[in-house]
């Protein structure tokens, strides 16, 4: 698999009925490895190691309900009292180039999550931005926040869950 903008982490690869996977510690089940889940889980792995955001509060592909259809975002780290969602993020592939469309697509599950801080991530290059509780608008950060300015920064989204 192709190096990434990430810290190297140690992960458990094998091959199964001829398919490369990789054991995913978040759903606790192998899973086939491709691009794109080559990038989940190097995020996954910098949440836990790197900003400190306990697993246990970590969801792979987590369904949200938005206009009638079910959509699952890629990452999602969530608060220990409430289990509010504090960050969402959508991970590509690193031949995928990040665009508007990407920006969208994690926004609108944010409309149903209500999280304080977005993630857009193809492995190689990296976006993160915090919602404005006030205005809805998004604000780009130079880094992703560790576990307890997360927390900080969900405290004053909750009366705007769901909208934005």
């Amino acid at each position: 698999m192709q190096s990434l903008n990430f810290p190297p982490y140690d992960f458990h690869r094998d091959e199964r009925e001829g398919k490369d996977v990789i054991f995913d510690p978040v759903r606790r089940k192998w899973v086939r490895l491709r691009p794109e889940e080559w990038v989940r889980q190097h995020l996954v792995q910098y949440l836990i190691r790197d900003r400190g955001v306990p697993a246990g509060l970590i969801a792979v592909e987590k369904a949200f309900p938005y206009e009638g259809r079910t959509w699952r975002a890629d990452v999602v780290a969530h608060d220990r009292e409430r289990g509010a969602p504090l960050l969402v993020a959508e991970c590509k592939a690193p031949r995928v180039d990040i665009s508007q469309e990407t920006f969208d697509q994690v926004a609108r599950y944010n409309r149903t999550a209500g999280a304080a801080v977005l993630v857009v991530t193809n492995g190689l290059d990296h976006y993160c931005c915090r919602r404005n509780p006030e205005t809805g608008a998004y604000q780009f950060l130079d880094h992703l926040p560790p576990y307890d300015e997360l927390l900080e920064e969900g405290e004053g989204g909750e009366d705007e869950k769901g909208g934005g």
